[in-house]
């Protein structure tokens, strides 16, 4: 029969390990996540620029819109302008006059308009300018936000590797039904399956440890569990 305390201590020293593998395998499931995230702060920003193209575009498109109006407009008037001298009487003259008046007026407005536009294209000009600047300033952020987050899980699978190792030569100090028992409870427990008890308390679910329980523990004849949430039990009879 192996030596249950130096089995205990054995796990103690694998649950070391695999504390540090689970918490880095965690990080790193969380890492396609924090891009996904740096990515869509990106893409609002670049909306940002987008928006202010499609108001160009929009105030490009009435711009056009009312100088073929304008057009309109002008055509009018020269051609009742050119009417003007077959009419008969001075009555149909003087209303033509007033439709060219009508017309050259509505003409006006149309080109004070089409100013304002041509101020609005230049405004909008510069506000996608600004928009793109900023831009370009938050992809050199995004990029080097991402090359962190690159780098960190090189790093994690860097690590992780030479965890591996590790974990691999410690396996060799414990007995494989030990060994089988603690991975099962590695896996239902969040990668936490041997717990020390401290002030009479099991320090994986914090719940009360009787006196028996403790000395049966000490006794090394068998491993025990807490009967809630059933890790390995241990005590640090050094401290």
């Amino acid at each position: 029969m192996p030596d249950l305390k130096q089995q205990l201590s054995s796990l103690t020293k694998l649950q070391a390990i695999d504390t540090e593998i689970y918490t880095l395998e965690n990080e790193k499931k969380a890492k396609p996540q924090e891009i996904k995230a740096l990515e869509a702060l990106f893409e609002e920003k670049k909306a940002g620029v987008a928006a202010a193209e499609k108001v160009l575009l929009d105030i490009q498109k009435e711009k056009k819109d009312k100088e073929l109006e304008l057009g309109g407009k002008e055509e009018a008037a020269k051609k009742l302008q050119g009417q003007l001298f077959s009419l008969k009487t001075n009555k149909e003259y003087q209303t033509m006059l007033q439709q060219i008046a009508d017309t050259k007026a509505d003409g006006s407005l149309i080109e004070d308009k089409i100013l304002e536009l041509l101020e609005q294209v230049d405004k909008s000009r510069a506000d996608i300018d600004t928009e793109k600047q900023k831009l370009a300033g938050e992809e050199k952020l995004f990029a080097e936000q991402k090359k962190k987050v690159d780098q960190r899980i090189k790093e994690i699978d860097d690590r992780l590797a030479q965890l591996g190792a590790q974990r691999k030569q410690a396996l060799a100090d414990i007995e494989p039904k030990i060994l089988a028992q603690y991975d099962r409870i590695l896996a239902s427990r969040d990668g936490l399956a041997i717990v020390g008890v401290k002030n009479n308390s099991c320090m994986g679910c914090n719940m009360y440890v009787p006196p028996q329980v403790i000395n049966l523990i000490k006794m090394y004849e068998r491993i025990i569990t807490c009967e809630v949430c059933n890790r390995i039990l241990f005590v640090d009879e050094t401290s």
